[in-house]
């Protein structure tokens, strides 16, 4: 006999299964191999941006790449309209996360940040016809997602999956510059990782 406690489990497990599976499918291309490299090259800062919870994973990617001694900010896309522009530079390297490509202050942000100099933008979407693809150098392609969400709506697979590909990035280019422990470190100077990179015993 089964109770309701015994259906919390079970659905929990369905949807850590379905995202674990989403993240699984993600199609690596050699796109990839491409947005590691134009990252490696930029001479100026790398900006990210998205709107909502993709804007969520944008920030803690710029984050994870300010810890990896990779300079980043984080571009809010509605602010970027009323004057976070002044955030671009020429040289710059856009990474724009939008799940539909249809997010209309991150495509807004792209076609004026172009004006301002970007040395090239890479796009984090899923939809084939995401009007997002073709504003972009590079565009590193989600898979088909299905949220496991019951009315299909709520963005947790797809947000994993997002999640997953920056981590996946910002390790791969920290790894290609060869990012030590003492360069970590000097980035952490407080809390457990700071403590632990300086002392690797």
């Amino acid at each position: 006999m089964t109770g309701p406690d015994d259906s919390i489990e079970g659905r929990i497990a369905e949807i850590l299964a379905a995202e674990a599976a989403a993240i699984a499918a993600v199609p690596v291309t050699p796109a990839f191999a491409d947005a590691v490299r134009a990252l490696d090259a930029c001479r100026g800062k790398v900006l990210t941006t998205g709107m909502g919870k993709a804007g969520h994973v944008a920030r803690k990617l710029a984050a994870t790449l300010c810890s990896t001694a990779v300079p980043a900010v984080f571009l809010h896309p509605g602010e970027a309209l009323h004057g976070d522009l002044g955030l671009v530079a020429p040289g710059d390297v856009l990474i724009a996360f939008s799940n539909s490509g249809r997010t209309r202050e991150v495509l807004a942000a792209i076609d004026l940040g172009r004006r301002l100099g970007l040395a090239s933008v890479i796009g984090v979407t899923s939809h084939a016809d995401s009007p997002l693809r073709g504003r972009c150098e590079i565009v590193l392609d989600m898979g088909p997602i299905v949220e496991p969400c019951k009315l299909g709506l709520t963005p947790t697979a797809s947000i994993a999956v997002m999640l997953a590909i920056s981590d996946a990035l910002a390790l791969t280019l920290m790894e290609r510059r060869g990012v030590t422990r003492e360069d970590f470190g000097v980035r952490h100077h407080g809390g457990y990782l700071g403590e632990k990179a300086r002392d690797p015993g």
